[in-house]
């Protein structure tokens, strides 16, 4: 019954099937009650086992209960039963005893997290361990879940090969330490009319701008606690405007100096509207319980004025009023050079900003704001930009491009094209696959093609338990309107491409062989991505960012034998660390060429030693829409002073304020600033790696 065959541990690891082990479990069993297990009595058990290649030990363990029972031997049964179960508990408390162990000794808490590393902790303290203790039963739950409905819609072979991929390593299920789904770009206009009580709260709607500043801090953190991912708020600051106008008039914006506040402060206007950022914006960047003791991933947009008529032009507030491009544009500007200013002060990660341009013809057509963002990169500001001919998508998590006129896109409660995001992403190791198959003999195509149907009908099966939840008012976002069940996304993540092209020999370089084979890939997954759509599901596919699971994807290839170049498999189309790649070329490598497939996303990080002027930043948005490379950003690292707290926009050796050459380095793990000594020892080993460009 041995031979060849393999069989996956608790652990995930893959070992050779014993009949040994299983022989000995039996024969203990017997002996506990009190009898013996001869061997023709262990023949007639064994018979009845049919043991494959992949199959894990609960599975065989299942199967010699039920063996044990159709033989009749029900006390044998028993015993083995709650000897199967002392010892489960018995190794769940050993593992959590070392975890907590091992985590109490780690560095940071990034680099103490087992299942997702997370650089957005910055504390290692009791309620991050608190938070991560629970992880395994969580997983273990939610795949339970997911292969249960699985096999009731496909069948047993269906889940069963589901698991075999997920256990081997060849797909990666994202976010399952939660239950809750994604990320979403959510509306706010629920919660403009009715406050947060259908969400569970208690807080009536906003009725002045006072009430709708701590009305939206309550609002985000609670839709962030039923969220696993990202929470975009779109309209904030078109919300906001519309509060400031209703107290202070609609031109307020032409008197900003002028003194509003009759209390002995006397705040001008400007300070007043500062003041309502500050709240917020430091209020958000608080750490939470309900986030195992880490800032809600909060994320927001700013709009030209053609982006933002695409969007909102019919728009209509409660009142009747319709939103002031104006005055909106005056705000957008005003919390942006606010928000630039205040990272001097301090470590601020959210919002993660993304300015949207419309463009024509390789320039944005509202050029006022395409000099305006060309402005904000030569200050110094981190955001990225995200570039379309027209309004069609818009980008929710800090990478994810999510379509609105294509998908037919209605308005929702009244609110724009906002009401979207991602319930759920599933992961193809892209590097494992390719191997995989060329050294089985089978063209790489074929055996992706066949990964990524399966993943399709596992996304499907989470999306009716997700319905099911809904079914059992577990869901309140939803039911709200806040999210749209049906606009939102099953994403099918891809990580390793580029290591799986240079596997196959490729040149990591714009060239018609690169082309192809990026191409044939992502198109495979577009292919079925339309297959399986649905009036009430959507499919996208996306380079995931990967913090975690490039890390995790590198580290089992190189165990299992596979070619592994690098500690990380990045999110990008282009060798992080190669150093012949000038700013050009990476735009032209995320250009239209490499992304016309990736419906769901890819951002491009161009990494930089220093920042530029205003205008080579204006002629590098050009680039970008030249070469169709829709969503980037400019990553300069800036320098904190670890002594006397100095935050520098630029990349130094040492404190320019006390001349300290003790200091740390503010950039993007993946899609949000961080300090690098927060990320994981593995992530900051990758950033170390990093090449930063001169222009």
């Amino acid at each position: 019954m041995s031979g060849n065959i393999f069989i996956v541990k608790r652990d995930g690891k893959a070992e050779p099937f014993s009949v040994d082990k299983i022989k000995n479990a039996i024969s203990r069993a017997f002996l506990s009650v009190g009898s013996f297990a001869t061997q023709e009595i262990l023949t007639d058990i064994l018979g009845r086992l049919s043991i494959h290649n992949g199959m894990s030990v609960e599975e065989i363990q299942n199967q010699v209960e039920f063996s044990l029972m159709t033989e009749k031997y029900f006390s044998v049964a028993k015993s083995y039963i709650l000897y199967r179960q002392k010892h489960l508990e018995d190794r769940e408390v050993r593992d959590k005893l070392q975890f907590l162990t091992d985590y109490s000794n780690a560095s940071n808490s990034a680099s103490g997290s087992k299942y997702d590393a997370n650089a957005n902790v910055e504390n290692k303290n009791i309620a991050t361990l608190i938070g991560e203790l629970p992880k395994s039963n969580f997983i273990r739950l939610n795949r339970r879940l997911l292969v249960d409905r699985l096999k009731e819609m496909y069948g047993k072979e269906t889940s069963d090969k589901y698991l075999q991929l997920l256990n081997q390593h060849f797909i990666y299920k994202n976010d399952e330490t939660s239950l809750a789904n994604y990320c979403a770009s959510i509306t706010m206009y629920p919660w403009l009319i009715g406050g947060t009580l259908a969400i569970g709260g208690n807080s009536k709607k906003p009725t002045n701008l006072k009430s709708f500043c701590g009305g939206f801090v309550n609002m985000v953190f609670m839709v962030s606690s039923m969220l696993s991912g990202a929470c975009a708020t779109p309209e904030f600051l078109m919300y906001m405007n519309y509060f400031i106008q209703k107290e202070y008039g609609q031109d307020y914006y032409k008197e900003p100096d002028k003194v509003v506040d009759l209390s002995t402060r006397q705040r001008s206007l400007d300070k007043v509207i500062t003041d309502c950022f500050e709240q917020i914006v430091y209020s958000i960047n608080q750490p939470t319980g309900a986030r195992n003791f880490q800032a809600v991933f909060w994320n927001i947009s700013y709009y030209d004025k053609y982006y933002f008529n695409s969007l909102f032009e019919n728009f209509v507030f409660p009142d009747g009023s319709r939103p002031d491009w104006e005055s909106l544009s005056w705000l957008q500007k005003r919390f942006m050079k606010w928000f630039n200013a205040e990272r001097t002060k301090t470590v601020l990660t959210f919002p993660v900003e993304t300015m949207a341009l419309l463009t024509k013809d390789g320039e944005p057509q509202d050029e006022e704001w395409g000099d305006f963002t060309a402005e904000m990169y030569a200050e110094g500001h981190s955001f990225f930009t995200y570039i379309s001919d027209n309004a069609d998508s818009l980008s929710s998590c800090c990478r994810l491009r999510n379509e609105i006129q294509d998908n037919g896109f209605s308005y929702t409660l009244g609110a724009g094209g906002v009401s979207t995001g991602s319930k759920s992403v599933l992961t193809v190791n892209l590097n494992r696959c390719v191997q995989f198959a060329v050294k089985n003999g089978i063209p790489y195509l074929t055996y992706l093609e066949e990964v990524v149907d399966l993943v399709h009908k596992v996304q499907l099966a989470y999306n009716e338990n997700l319905k099911y939840l809904q079914s059992k008012g577990l869901l309140p976002l939803f039911d709200a309107g806040y999210i749209n069940l049906s606009r939102q996304y099953l994403t099918i993540g891809v990580n390793g491409l580029v290591e799986a092209a240079e596997f196959m020999g490729i040149v990591i370089k714009d060239n018609p062989e690169y082309v192809r084979f990026v191409q044939s890939i992502l198109g495979l997954v577009e292919r079925y991505n339309k297959k399986y759509r649905t009036k009430d599901v959507m499919f996208n596919c996306e380079m995931i960012p990967a913090e975690n699971v490039g890390v995790k994807h590198a580290k089992w290839d190189r165990e299992d034998g596979y070619s592994v170049p690098r500690d990380c498999y990045n999110s990008y189309f282009y060798i992080v660390e190669d150093t012949s790649l000038n700013v050009v070329d990476k735009f032209r490598l995320h250009g239209r060429k490499y992304i016309e497939h990736l419906t769901g996303g890819s951002a491009l990080h161009m990494n930089l030693e220093e920042h530029l002027t205003k205008d080579q930043y204006r002629q590098l948005i050009r680039v970008a829409a030249k070469e169709g490379c829709n969503y980037f950003t400019f990553n300069i690292p800036n320098t904190v002073c670890n002594d006397c707290g100095h935050i520098d926009k630029r990349y130094l050796k040492e404190c320019p304020h006390c001349q300290s050459k003790n200091v740390d380095y503010l950039t993007r793990v993946i899609g949000y600033m961080k300090r690098i000594s927060n990320f994981s020892e593995a992530r900051q080993r990758e950033a170390s790696r990093r090449f930063y460009a001169k222009y």
